[in-house]
């Protein structure tokens, strides 16, 4: 039998599907929170939790398999020299989704996704946060 063994295509093809995913999930590790709809989280989930239990041991062998979907090398650092010992101590569950609510156009279910270690930024770190991104804009102008 067949029974729920399966996922959602997300109306997509098949390289459209990877792509987003392989993008959406080195965001989530960039930013340690996204915002998107319910099931490209749901889906999303299932491919970050992998990697972060892959990354809880740092060897050559978890670094290359990781490596095949995250395409940046300072996020891949990140994913194993930072969120991958903050995770040592968990089993799992690694990510959670927090419903904010529905998107105004098409009336989608928007949530959160984030690492369950994920603190806000504090008064001093948001405004930090605020100078970098306009110190990159001007650099980029």
């Amino acid at each position: 039998m067949n029974h729920r063994n399966g996922f959602n295509p997300l109306s997509r093809t098949t390289a459209h599907r990877r792509a987003m995913s392989r993008n959406m999930v080195t965001s989530l590790f960039r930013f340690e929170r996204i915002t998107t709809t319910s099931s490209k989280a749901k889906e999303i989930r299932k491919y970050a939790e992998k990697m972060i239990t892959r990354s809880k041991e740092d060897s050559v062998h978890n670094r290359r398999i990781v490596a095949k979907f995250i395409q940046d090398e300072k996020i891949l650092n990140k994913l194993f020299t930072e969120i991958g010992p903050r995770m040592k101590e968990r089993n799992g569950g690694y990510t959670r989704i927090l419903k904010i609510g529905f998107r105004q156009g098409d009336a989608a279910d928007v949530v959160i996704l984030e690492l369950v270690d994920y603190k806000l930024p504090t008064g001093e770190e948001a405004e930090e946060t605020e100078k970098k991104s306009k110190k990159a804009k001007a650099a980029a102008e």
